[in-house]
This record gives C-alpha cells, structure tokens and sequence, in this order.
C-alpha cells in the first residue's frame, strides 16, 4: 500500500522531497519565532474557563493566588453571576463536577443562544435545559451537586482550582479576553478555520453538514484503495460550507471507524495554509493522536499496522473507554492535496515535515521524534488524543490538563525553546455559557441562521426569520463572485493563550482576534503577508503581534505539575503563582 501510495504521488515530488528535506526551510521568519506550535483544543468557552479569573474559591485543596499585579478580564460581572438574564445564575465547578456532559454546539443552536446579542436562550438551546444533576448522571460522574437549584448545567463554569494549569500559564504568559471563533458552528467549521481561514469551497459533502453542495459519490476510501493525493494542486473551490461536523472523504478512517459512506464525507476545495507553506518549502505538519496504529514506533514505518489505524484507545478520569482518533477533527485530511488517506507513516524520522508519503500528516509521536532530534517544523498543529483534547462528554479539564502540562514542559525543555510560541485555542464553545457577543463581521441569510430577527417561538425556543445580519453586501464574496453563505460570524468567544519566550508576562490582550489569526501570524511570519484568497477570513483576522515583545523575551521557565498544575520549578526564582 505505501508502494502504491507513493506511486501515486508522483516520482519527482518525492525526488524533490528529499532535496527539501536535506536542505531545510527555504525560508526566513519574519519575527524571532522560528518555531509554532498550535495546540487546538475543543469545545471550550471563555467564561467556562476563564469568567472569574483570577479569582478562584480555593476550597478543594489546590489554591490559587493570582499575582498583585495580574489584571482583570471580561468576564463574570457580580450582576452576572448574581442576576443573570438566563433561567439560571452561572455557578462553579468542582474538580469533582470534571467529567460533565456534551452541550449543542450547532450553527443554527449557537445563534439563536444568543438571542440578538442578549445573551439569554442558553439553557432552552444549547444546554437542552438539563440541569447539573442530570448532565453529571448522564456522564457516571457520583460528584454531588452543590449550588442553589435551578442550576442548569450549561450555565456553569471552572476556575483555578480545576483548570490551575491554564490559570498558572495566564500569570506568566499571555492570554486574549477578546478572541473568537470565526464562525458559528462546531468542530469541523473551527478546524478548517484555524488552517484555512474559510468554510466555503465545499465540493461535495451531506446537506446535514454543508450548504449548497452534492453529497460526494464513490469510490469511498478502504484500507485497500484511496485516491491519491495532489501534493502542490488544491483543487478549485466548491460551491458548499462547511456548518456542522462531518468526516472528510480523503481519510480510511472516516469509514473503518466511524462506519459512513462517501455521502457521508465532505471533501472541500480551496486553498489551505499547508498549501501556501508547501509553495514556499517551509516545514510544516498536523499531529494527531491516534493517528497511528497502537504498535507504532516513529523512525521505524514497518511497525506501523495500516489495518489497524484509527484503533488506539484510552481510558478518561470517569473510567471510558475513549478512541483516540477523531477523523473530523483533522482538517487538513478534507483536501486531496494535503491529505494522506491511508495514514501512511513519514519514510524517516528526517522527513517529518517535510514532503514524502505522510503529506504533511502525522501520529503525535512522530512530533516528539522530530522535535528530540531537532528537526521540529517550522509550523506545527497537536491534536490531543480524543480523551485529552477537553471536549465534555468524553473529556475533561483534569485530562485535558495532563496533555497541555506534559506537552509544554518537554518544549521547554528542548534547545529550540529559545525560538517556540505555543498557540493554545479551541474549535468551538460547546455551546457553554459566554456572556460577550462578537462583532457580526461576517453576515449570512439561509435557513440555517438564527442570530438576528424573529418569528412565533416554537415550544421554548423561538423561531428566527433566518438571518444573521440583514446587508447582503456583507456576506463574503467568492473570486467567482457568488456569496458564501453559511458564513455567520464572528461565533461564541474562546480562550486564546500564547505561551513563549516572547510572550508578554501577565498580560491580558483585549484586541480582536479569531481563529484565523493562527493562520494570519503563520502567512506574515514565513510568507511574507501572502493570503489564501477566496474571502478568507484571514483577510481581515486581527494580529496575534500585541501577545508578544519581540524586544524584550523572558529568560522565565515555567515548568507545571501535570496532575496539580502548579509549578514545580520556576525559571525565574519568583512566588510560583
């Protein structure tokens, strides 16, 4: 199969490929990071996380001080925790109360939560109006329920004691209070948006996940057959968006694991930034747990068991049995010319990153291989395995924290440190509770939009006239000249933290910015300003640049405890807040 795989490829792109990788980057980054590391989590708002920052109850045995200088957020006001417009005060979480259960977080459920920016349907909508009690029996989880009652379950929120780690990062690097994701909508829609800055392109895909596009017809990819990969060619963008999760058609595990048929699948067009780093010869790579088969060793491709790719699995803090790979949580997998459908393992540890049978797309082991030999990609996408990644329902913020401590400590303590940024983000809100509406720079009129007008509500939802915005003139347009519909956004706000040398200390950045920022940093750092075009959302992104102080880098360490996440050794001899 990899024969077969790399025939398809072509035999100069794989001549070229090992010129690229003797060689290295072609290029120069703009700025002293020479290294980013995207770290993409799931399903997390801001005031999930962050509402009460810094301020924390400390009464379950981990307490967190913030620092005398650590300035505040936009988040949980006392009239919002005391008075709230929802059917139900905002309420805190136990590190008990960890594994809740799955809120909606639909395109459509996402907007009508916010109700024409009061903020005030959460409950009836993405949370189902199920209550604390019921989301933790849903999930095993015995934590008794403290708090006054009606305490509806998507109101709620964590702070420093369960998500310590995240606190601890913030008192020592730099996190946005002010950052959302581009659109509306779940996984899949964050996931392309943070590597290709536009939903729109769809080719073909289920009109339960894309607007305006075909369902994909055969041939559905085995672990004995795929259509091969474009290195170098994206195809042309399709007509259809992206609004809801769907497996891409270029992945064997779309069907192996998750049992669809190619009308099931999306497969999209249009540029991506894997593309546009491949033009210029820049490494780059997506790592995923699970990626690989159980058994496999990086370096070593013969201990990769295609039949069994998609089957590694772990166990979470409620004792789930979890599989570790998702297939639509890896975007780069719904492009023919960045995807490698049969997971094919990298020729050698030296390619990774670079062009060879693997296309850019890895196990998350083969990022540790690279990065301890010194070969870490100039760009670099994780993926947690599924158990780790912080989605509720099958993850958790304890979990999720032992992935985020143990990843950031190993960068830093490898020598390329000196030139990482971590970029920690989330695909969406899972429809939790954030009281901050964002500026609606991205409008769309189609039966699936919800954020603004009305019509008679239906049981305790109400009805909307299918807008998001009125203007036509701002529903983005196409090279083509058709509009991209389905674009509504910009969606629910999300952490956004940078974690670096050149990261500003203690510091709290409240200008705009989305997930496509990620891919706008990337384009001005190694591509000289170059866009993918289309109406991307890049376009118009706000910088990441007011996180960092090029001039002035910290010499600071911080590394964590990854079951605690608190310090346990501080780089620059302080108080360890």
């Amino acid at each position: 199969m990899a024969t077969a795989a790399l025939a398809g490829a072509g035999t100069s792109a794989a001549s070229g490929a090992m010129a690229e990788g003797n060689h290295g980057d072609r290029t120069n980054a703009a700025t002293p990071i020479k290294h980013l590391v995207v770290i993409f989590q799931e399903n997390v708002s801001f005031d999930h996380y962050f509402g009460t920052y810094p301020t924390a109850t400390n009464t379950d045995g981990q307490p967190f001080h913030a620092a005398p200088s650590t300035p505040t957020v936009n988040g949980l006001s006392a009239a919002l925790l005391a008075a709230n417009p929802n059917l139900s005060n905002p309420q805190r979480l136990t590190p008990a109360m960890a594994a809740t259960c799955d809120q909606d977080h639909g395109y459509s459920a996402e907007q009508k939560a916010a109700d024409n920016g009061l903020m005030d349907l959460f409950v009836q909508t993405t949370g189902h109006s199920l209550t604390l009690q019921q989301c933790l029996t849903k999930e095993g989880n015995p934590a008794p329920v403290t708090g006054t009652a009606p305490n509806y379950a998507v109101m709620d929120y964590f702070d420093g004691n369960t998500v310590t780690a995240m606190w601890n990062y913030a008192q020592h690097f730099a996190m946005s209070d002010n950052s959302y994701g581009t659109n509306f909508g779940p996984s899949t829609d964050g996931a392309i948006n943070v590597t290709a800055a536009n939903t729109y392109g769809s080719i073909c895909g289920p009109s339960t996940a894309v607007y305006h596009a075909p369902p994909c017809s055969a041939p559905t990819i085995t672990t004995t057959s795929a259509v091969s990969p474009t290195p170098g060619s994206p195809q042309a963008a399709g007509p259809g968006t992206i609004y809801s999760d769907s497996d891409p058609y270029y992945d064997v595990c779309s069907a192996t694991q998750d049992g669809h048929t190619s009308a099931s699948d999306i497969q999209q067009g249009g540029v991506n930034i894997g593309d546009l780093l491949d033009q210029k010869g820049v490494s780059w790579g997506w790592f995923q747990g699970g990626f690989a088969s159980p058994g496999y060793v990086p370096g070593k491709p013969s201990t990769d068991n295609l039949s069994a790719v998609c089957t590694s699995s772990h166990t979470n803090i409620a004792g789930a049995s979890i599989n570790d790979y998702s297939p639509h949580h890896e975007p780069f997998q719904y492009y023919q010319s960045t995807a490698n459908p049969l997971h094919l393992p990298p020729t050698s540890v030296s390619m990774i990153g670079h062009q060879d049978q693997a296309n850019h797309q890895y196990d998350l082991s083969d990022f540790w291989a690279a990065a301890d030999r010194g070969n870490l990609p100039a760009v670099s996408y994780l993926k947690a395995p599924a158990y780790q990644d912080g989605h509720a329902g099958y993850s958790d913020p304890i979990d999720e924290q032992h992935f985020l401590v143990s990843t950031i400590n190993h960068l830093e303590s490898l020598p390329s440190w000196s030139s990482t940024a971590v970029v920690i983000n989330y695909d969406d809100s899972d429809g939790w509770y954030d009281h901050q509406l964002a500026p609606v720079v991205s409008q769309s009129q189609t039966t699936l939009d919800s954020l603004t007008g009305t019509e008679p509500a239906i049981g305790p939802v109400p009805a909307y006239s299918g807008q998001c915005g009125t203007n036509t003139a701002r529903v983005p347009m196409s090279a083509s000249g058709q509009p991209e519909q389905a674009r509504c956004g910009y969606g629910p706000r999300l952490p956004m933290m940078v974690i670096s040398p050149y990261a500003r200390t203690n510091f709290v950045d409240g200008s705009i910015s989305d997930q496509s920022s990620v891919v706008r940093f990337i384009e001005d750092n190694w591509l000289g300003g170059q866009r993918v075009g289309n109406a991307g959302a890049d376009a118009l992104a706000g910088s990441l640049d007011s996180m960092f102080s090029f001039e002035h880098p910290q010499s600071a360490k911080l590394f964590l405890d990854p079951m605690t996440g608190t310090p346990v050794r501080d780089g620059d001899g302080g108080d360890g807040h």
